[in-house]
C-alpha cells in the first residue's frame, strides 16, 4: 500500500517547490514527475522550460494530461527509468481539472466568452472524480509514495464567469475526496506550509 500527500496553496504560494523538495528528499533520483499541463501557447512553454530546468535530470517524466493512473500503468511509458519510482510527483491537479473542463466545455476561441457546452453538466464533474478515484485506488494498490499539487481556488471572490465558476466547484470536490484519503495534507500561504492532517 502507497502513500498520498495533498499538497494544496494559490498561486505562487511555494507548493510546487517544497513538492518538489520532498520528492527528492524521500526518493533521490528515483522520481516521476508526472505533467498535466499542456502547452498551448509561449507562456506555457516557458513555464514547462523552466520547471524542467528546475527538476533533477535523472528525474523520469511522463507527460498525461488526463487518465493518469492508466498512463502510470504502462511502464514502458511511464519513464525511463530503468525501475519503477519510489516516488511520484504529481503536478498538477489544477491543470488535470481545466483539462477536462476544456475538452468539454471551452468557448472556441475566448475563454471569457459563453462556454460551448453546459460548464456544470454532471458528465463533466464524474468524469473528473472517476480521475481521481482511479489515482487514489493506483496509490492504494502500489508501493509508492505520491505527492500530489493542487491549488485552492475557493477563498477568493466568485469568478465573473461561468466556466471559472464551474472550474472552482469541480476543483474544490477532487481537493475534497484527495484529502480525504490523503494520508498527509499541507496547506501553503506565502511560502509557508501548515499542516491540515
Amino acid at each position: 500500500m502507497g502513500k498520498l500527500t495533498l499538497i494544496l496553496g494559490g498561486a505562487r504560494s511555494g507548493k510546487s517547490s517544497y513538492a518538489e523538495k520532498r520528492a527528492k528528499e524521500l526518493g533521490g533520483d528515483n522520481v516521476l514527475y508526472l505533467a498535466t499541463s499542456q502547452i498551448k501557447d509561449k507562456e506555457m512553454q516557458e513555464r514547462v522550460d523552466k520547471h524542467r530546468a528546475d527538476r533533477p535530470a535523472a528525474w523520469g517524466t511522463l507527460e498525461a494530461p488526463r487518465d493518469l493512473a492508466n498512463a502510470l500503468r504502462k511502464p514502458q511509458q511511464a519513464s525511463d527509468q530503468e525501475r519503477p519510482a519510489d516516488v511520484i510527483l504529481l503536478d498538477c491537479v489544477t491543470f488535470l481539472v481545466a483539462n477536462h473542463l476544456m475538452d468539454a466545455a471551452a468557448p472556441e476561441d475566448d475563454p471569457f466568452d459563453d462556454p460551448s457546452a453546459d460548464p456544470f453538466a454532471k458528465q463533466i464533474e464524474a468524469a473528473v472524480v472517476a480521475e481521481v478515484e482511479s489515482l487514489i485506488e493506483y496509490v492504494q494498490k502500489n508501493d509508492v509514495e505520491m505527492l500530489v499539487v493542487s491549488n485552492e481556488v475557493g477563498l477568493g471572490l466568485v469568478p465573473a464567469y461561468e466556466l471559472g465558476r464551474a472550474y472552482r466547484d469541480i476543483l474544490g470536490r477532487a481537493n475534497q475526496i484527495l484529502a480525504r484519503h490523503a494520508d498527509e495534507v499541507l496547506f501553503f500561504v506565502a511560502g509557508l506550509p501548515m499542516k491540515v492532517k
